[in-house]
């Protein structure tokens, strides 16, 4: 082998070894800062969202704004933060909420919940919250399937810290056949 042939294949070899470099820092960076893949697990924003559908979680929105009411979000589970919880923004800071029999109070309003899962065999979900003020730096949410959901009705979970929060689905991409772009529903439209 010629010295000519062992640096054209030492310049190749480094060429390839510098673009998987690159290419493992974009997708680092683009994971880490923009967009994550994300599958859901278990029926609690059903039926919004099913069990095992696959979405686009965006990242780089949180970093510029807090989560509005209506947004769905991912959070790390305050009680193992290794776990993601996926659950919908019922309010945010300085708002009072409560629950009277199943019925949300977003500031003494009563949210018309049509994202809601109503035909439960459990029967309509009846549970009640005390009124609570959002302080800052936290956001009241629930599931859509109010009545196989752990959300900020239970004391494991609470109102989540906003450092908790990973971004706010905003795509359904698996299955194909249910491809959909996920609308924030702060349930004040009549």
């Amino acid at each position: 082998m010629s010295s000519k042939d062992s640096s054209s294949w030492q310049d190749t070899a480094s060429d390839w070894l510098i673009s998987i470099i690159i290419a493992v820092a974009l997708a680092f960076c683009i994971r880490t800062f923009l967009v994550e893949p994300y599958m859901v697990e278990g029926t609690s924003m059903y039926p919004t969202l099913k069990n095992h559908e696959r979405l686009v979680v965006d990242k780089l929105n949180h970093y510029i704004s807090n989560p509005a009411r209506g947004e769905i979000i991912v959070f790390r589970y305050p009680q193992d933060e290794s776990r993601d919880f996926i659950k919908r923004v019922i309010a945010v800071p300085g708002d009072r909420v409560r629950m009277e029999s199943g019925q949300v109070y977003v500031n003494d309003e009563a949210l018309n919940e049509q994202y809601i899962y109503l035909d439960d065999p459990k029967g309509r979900n009846m549970s009640s919250y005390p009124e609570t003020v959002i302080p800052e730096g936290h956001v009241f949410v629930l599931g859509d399937n109010r009545n196989n959901s752990v959300d900020s009705r239970f004391p494991n979970v609470g109102l989540v810290e906003d450092r908790l929060i990973k971004g706010r689905a905003v795509l359904a991409f698996w299955p194909l056949d249910e491809f959909h772009v996920i609308h924030a529903d702060n349930g004040l439209n009549k």
